[in-house]
């Protein structure tokens, strides 16, 4: 399985896309703006988008996605989210006034969107050319929020993503079930900005090592830093670096690796 890094940051500037994951061919893991670098064929054969959160860094390229290759598709495009996060998604963003409500364009037969409620735990077979199950897992934000677990139908290691997530206890118990290939986990602020870390519910250097102290006795995999503020991304890549050099636990040891945009990771 082939996951292509379209965006990985946590907000926009020059080389900066915000976050989204094309697995194979057919899968969107998250809508940011990274979407935008796809050739129209490329958005045009994917079938199936999920969603973590409605916000705008995750969902921001959807309706122009769907105004670009809509018109292509012999089908709509399926999107699977929460049910809070499709209500937000109708209520501010397809309303006919932010963007046509494309549920009901050309015709409410045959939209150019269709969208389909997940419940954390529940267990999605997508992709109809390469076949993936897609576990939706616990995730711990200012919104109701997931993350996903994703592998090849027959047979396989996960892809593991936590989504935007603070401190999430049910999300290991879940994890350290799993055989995981790679873990990509947020961590969108330094620790210089812990209190704002906190009080939008993401994770910081010193909280992030606390986290990966809940991974299993023997676990081992690539574990991948993602969704960085642009203008603390240096900042944050140093901390971590200093917390695994002076062998804080939850560092110690681990396979620690920074994302990037562009790049593709094949297990």
């Amino acid at each position: 399985m082939q996951v292509r890094v379209l965006g990985c940051s946590g907000a926009i500037a020059k080389d900066c896309r915000t976050t989204s994951f094309l697995v194979d061919t057919d899968l969107l893991v998250d809508a940011g703006t990274g979407v935008g670098d796809l050739t129209l064929e490329e958005m045009a054969r994917i079938d199936d988008v999920v969603l973590t959160h409605s916000h705008l860094d995750h969902i921001a390229a959807l309706p122009l996605m769907l105004d670009a290759v809509g018109s292509r598709r012999a089908r709509p495009l399926r999107v699977h989210a929460l049910r809070a996060t499709i209500e937000a998604l109708r209520t501010h963003v397809f309303n006919n006034v932010i963007w046509p409500d494309f549920e009901s364009i050309p015709s409410a037969d045959a939209p150019f969107v269709s969208f389909h409620d997940i419940v954390v735990g529940q267990m999605l077979q997508l992709g109809s050319r390469e076949p993936k199950l897609v576990e939706v897992l616990p995730a711990v934000h200012t919104v109701p929020a997931c993350g996903f677990a994703v592998r090849r139908a027959e047979c396989g290691a996960h892809w593991v993503f936590s989504g935007d997530t603070e401190r999430n206890a049910p999300f290991w118990e879940r994890v350290n079930a799993l055989d995981v290939a790679m873990l990509v986990i947020e961590t969108a602020f330094s620790s210089r900005e812990h209190a704002l870390a906190e009080r939008s519910q993401h994770l910081s250097p010193a909280v992030l090592a606390d986290e990966l102290m809940h991974i299993g006795p023997g676990k081992q995999y690539p574990i991948y830093i993602t969704h960085t503020k642009p203008a603390e991304t240096d900042e944050i890549m140093s901390q971590i670096e200093t917390l695994a050099v002076e062998q804080v636990a939850g560092l110690a040891q681990r396979d620690i690796r920074w994302l990037k945009a562009d790049g593709v990771l094949t297990f």
